[in-house]
């Protein structure tokens, strides 16, 4: 799938890109002919997947910033701005849990933290990308299966994946008439650098037997495919990798 030229002329970016989910599916925008702005923290992550995808005769842009910062954010978006002009794709995978405890049990400042890293990234990139899009264009938000169910501990991840899928659905409504579609893409259980733990690619997580652990390049293929739909195809969507309901 990620060999052909799908994306061909297109222009992608990618946030959390420097490593895990967000590299995969920069890597893949690439081989299928985009050119990529990867966004992430650090900036040797960035570096380094930009100069891969220059080497596959495609433009890589490394871009560092903190998408919860909103400084940050503009200063990114008046970079991809001058370098790229337009954006076609804009897949907002930056994300993660950064308390795992019970709520009564939590850090304020780590569960605030979580919420602006799951919510407030989406909604800034999204808003500063937005006028740069045009019908046909893309955005796809990295979900997870935490954020379609309750839970007893990981509250603000739970909450924050909950609050970005409804951001999702918001986003869908105001931007169909623009023919902008916006859809979620939940991955299910993927091996990362905070996963490989108590994760083993293949096997089950602890949490769910149904469930097989994948690579992040078993991910890139969905949004490959969400990227490359023709304009009018599905919005407002939850498209899942999970092996058990949402």
């Amino acid at each position: 799938m990620g060999t052909s030229k799908e994306l061909s002329d297109m222009t992608a970016v990618v946030t959390g890109g420097g490593r895990g989910i967000g590299k995969a599916i920069a890597l893949s925008f690439a081989a299928a002919g985009a050119d990529v702005a990867v966004v992430a923290r650090t900036s040797s992550q960035v570096g380094e997947i930009a100069d891969q995808i220059c080497a596959m005769g495609q433009k890589g842009m490394p871009v560092t910033a903190d998408l919860t910062d909103p400084g940050n954010v503009d200063a990114a978006v008046s970079m991809i701005k001058s370098e790229f002009g337009q954006v076609d794709i804009l897949v907002n995978n930056a994300g993660g849990a950064t308390d795992r405890s019970a709520m009564v049990e939590s850090s304020r400042d780590d569960w605030l933290s979580a919420i602006r890293l799951n919510i407030d990234s989406v909604y800034l990139m999204t808003l500063g990308l937005i006028p740069l899009m045009s019908k046909g264009s893309k955005v796809i938000n990295v979900g997870s299966g935490m954020g379609h169910s309750s839970g007893g501990a990981n509250s603000s991840y739970r909450v924050g994946k909950a609050g970005a899928w409804m951001l999702t659905q918001c986003m869908a409504e105001e931007f169909w008439d623009q023919g902008i579609e916006v859809n979620e893409l939940v991955p299910g259980p993927v091996i990362t650098d905070a996963t490989k733990s108590f994760m083993e690619v293949g096997g089950p997580p602890p949490f769910a037997p149904s469930e097989r652990v994948k690579t992040p390049e078993e991910v890139a293929p969905l949004a490959l495919w969400l990227a490359a739909q023709k304009a009018g195809g599905p919005t407002g969507q939850s498209f899942s990798l999970a092996r058990r309901p949402l």
